[in-house]
């Protein structure tokens, strides 16, 4: 205990400490408040360490080399491009939709000057920012007009709290979904205003059971697509068409969360995923999807329907509160514009991987495994068939035939080389099965080859 009193008392003071910072080039260009902050944030954990019973360098020349290293890791932003080696083509953990090369072009456009956002330069005054998207949208899901907010949990919360707010809204019990974040169906409904109204059961709801529970106070019929789970088996819903014309003798809306909604009609194995498109034609009135999923933008919840349900939107107090920003809004237009010129299918990131043939996932394996030819023999490097996912709450449980690349090291543990990769400077995200580390090929592209050739060699370079 005197010993470490007596360490105690020797941890240099603020002052010693920041005069040795300040005379370093290197710390020399940082304000003294955060050189002052940094320093201190070092003795204090020094004294913490010290009153343990631990070994730490005191030195004044140590503690300053901590704290610069605090002060540059701070100098970095935390949000930074990786490399998704998962497989998982919409991770939401990892950003989701990567940007088509024109929504990206598109953002820096307007990121670095001003726009037009809420300008109409034709007349030369205020304007709407939903101008600049909305007939694309309609033209493209044959709707009648469309509106965007910030995210599809905000377009599903606008649409309840306009049309259904104080009223019943009916939903079948197998569709009461919950989202990442424990987000669920039935909050946002609540949220709304709006009251849930649960129909049928969890496997099987009938037309007769939306009959039954129309009120005087019903508001709307709601429809939400399950697109982050499969219900099978004995299972039932009633058909589209007649649950619309039990609406329209009602003369109810009928509405449809679709979650990751796609405009390109996409199918993998036996199941196929509705277009935007395809779920207005069946006669709903307004349907809310995602912006960041399956049509790869950036985040956007849009809605898209009736005219006449649109414009009371547009009117709604909540608008302001969930309205979309221009970089987003840039992004959003930037992809639309991909679809509207018919290349969707290979300008947009996310179309590209989850259309991907199995011989030109063969062929990027093939890259990838002659980028990392340089590693020693007694490693394990080889291609595996593995399966992809779509992920996103997209697809669900639909598996994707891929092709990866399995390294198994020596010297070090599958779980060092997979914490190493992380470690990158640009992090390689990669998944670990059966002791070997696993880096699926779906969702890489030319420079994220390189990348992994490069962490590689520098763990191999650390390593022997």
């Amino acid at each position: 205990m005197l010993n470490i009193n007596a360490r105690l008392r020797n941890l240099p003071a603020i002052d010693k400490l920041l005069a040795i910072a300040e005379s370093r080039d290197s710390l020399a260009k940082f304000p003294q408040s955060s050189l002052v902050s940094a320093l201190r944030n070092v003795v204090d954990n020094a004294r913490q360490e010290l009153r343990q019973g631990n070994e730490f360098d005191i030195t004044p020349e140590g503690l300053v080399a901590q704290a610069a290293q605090i002060i540059v890791n701070r100098e970095e932003a935390s949000l930074q491009r990786v490399v998704n080696a998962t497989g998982v083509v919409l991770h939401t953990n990892l950003g989701r939709a990567p940007l088509s090369a024109r929504a990206a072009s598109a953002v820096n456009k307007v990121m670095t000057g001003y726009s037009t956002l809420e300008y109409n330069i034709a007349d030369g005054q205020r304007g709407t920012r939903y101008s600049h998207i909305a007939e694309r949208i309609a033209r493209l899901v044959g709707s009648e007009d469309a509106i965007v907010v910030n995210n599809n949990a905000a377009a599903v919360l606008l649409v309840l709290s306009t049309l259904a707010c104080g009223r019943e809204v009916i939903v079948s019990r197998g569709q009461l979904v919950e989202i990442g974040g424990s987000f669920r169906i039935p909050d946002v409904m609540r949220q709304s205003g709006a009251t849930l109204v649960e129909v049928g059961t969890t496997n099987k709801t009938h037309l007769s059971d939306y009959e039954n529970a129309i009120t005087d106070n019903t508001g709307a019929i709601l429809k939400v697509h399950t697109s982050n789970y499969r219900i099978v088996g004995f299972t039932a819903q009633p058909d589209d068409a007649q649950l619309k014309q039990l609406a329209l003798r009602h003369n109810l809306p009928m509405l449809e969360d679709l979650g990751s909604g796609t405009l390109l009609p996409l199918s993998l194995g036996d199941w196929h995923e509705p277009s935007v498109a395809e779920r207005l034609a069946k006669g709903i009135d307004i349907v809310t999807f995602s912006g960041d999923k399956l049509l790869g933008a950036g985040q956007a919840g849009i809605i898209a329907g009736k005219k006449d349900y649109i414009d009371k939107m547009k009117k709604h107090p909540l608008l302001r509160a969930i309205r979309i920003d221009k970089l987003s809004l840039a992004a959003l237009e930037g992809t639309l514009i991909d679809y509207e010129l018919g290349d969707a299918e290979q300008t947009i990131p996310v179309q590209r991987y989850l259309r991907m043939s199995y011989e030109q996932l063969d062929e990027k394996a093939a890259r990838l495994k002659r980028a990392l030819a340089f590693l020693p023999d007694e490693w394990v490097c080889e291609k595996i068939d593995i399966e992809s996912q779509a992920g996103g709450g997209s697809l669900p449980g639909i598996g994707m035939a891929s092709i990866g690349i399995a390294l198994k090291p020596t010297i070090i543990s599958t779980a060092q080389l997979e914490k190493r990769l992380r470690d990158h400077k640009v992090p390689i995200i990669a998944r670990v099965q059966s002791d070997r580390v696993i880096i699926d090929v779906r969702c890489l592209e030319d420079g994220d080859m390189d990348s992994i050739a490069e962490a590689c060699k520098a763990i191999v370079g650390e390593v022997l």
